[in-house]
């Protein structure tokens, strides 16, 4: 009896162990078919007003192995257009909704497109009662925190991943006289 106890407890953690597998379940470690980074030097440019997310990013781009550098050889990740808008809907209850929404393009080092500019949104809403508590900023402020952090966890994603689509290239093709 003892041998079929080991035998059968073997099956279940195989058993076990492919429904994990096959689920999709991994453990985390390092991924040897990981996508190479392409960009593995860049040089952070975004507006005045994003000095949040430049600190978000400057975190998870470290962390996916990027090296952010002033350097002349490195990529440049610009920020086009960081905007960061805010909704109220008046009613019995005030509902706020916040919107982030940040354009992003990779530059080579004399400032020429690499990728196509890439337009990535978050929102979040929530909503209080103004008779109770004003926990409006509170909430707006930690909300405002929560999208810049998933923002710059999008544009991580998307630069460890390769996602970004390649600029076209616009080659003007010179127009010669001809001669008859």
């Amino acid at each position: 009896m003892h041998l079929v106890q080991r035998v059968a407890a073997v099956i279940l953690t195989l058993g076990l162990s492919a429904g994990l597998v096959g689920c999709g379940f991994h453990l985390k470690g390092t991924n040897p078919t990981a996508t190479p980074l392409i960009y593995t030097k860049l040089n952070l440019q975004l507006p005045r007003n994003a000095e949040d997310l430049e600190t978000k990013l400057s975190v998870y781009l470290t962390a996916a192995g990027v090296q952010l550098s002033h350097n002349p050889d490195a990529y440049v990740l610009r920020v086009l257009n960081y905007q960061p808008i805010r909704h109220e809907l008046n009613g019995q209850l005030v509902e706020t909704l916040l919107r982030l929404t940040v354009t992003f393009q990779i530059e080579d080092q004399q400032g020429n497109p690499v990728t196509e500019p890439r337009t990535l949104t978050a929102s979040r809403s929530y909503q209080y009662d103004v008779a109770t508590v004003n926990t409006d900023d509170q909430q707006n402020a930690y909300l405002q925190q929560i999208l810049i952090d998933d923002i710059a966890q999008q544009i991580t994603r998307q630069i460890s991943a390769n996602r970004l689509p390649k600029a076209k290239i616009n080659a003007t093709v010179p127009v010669t006289p001809q001669t008859r």
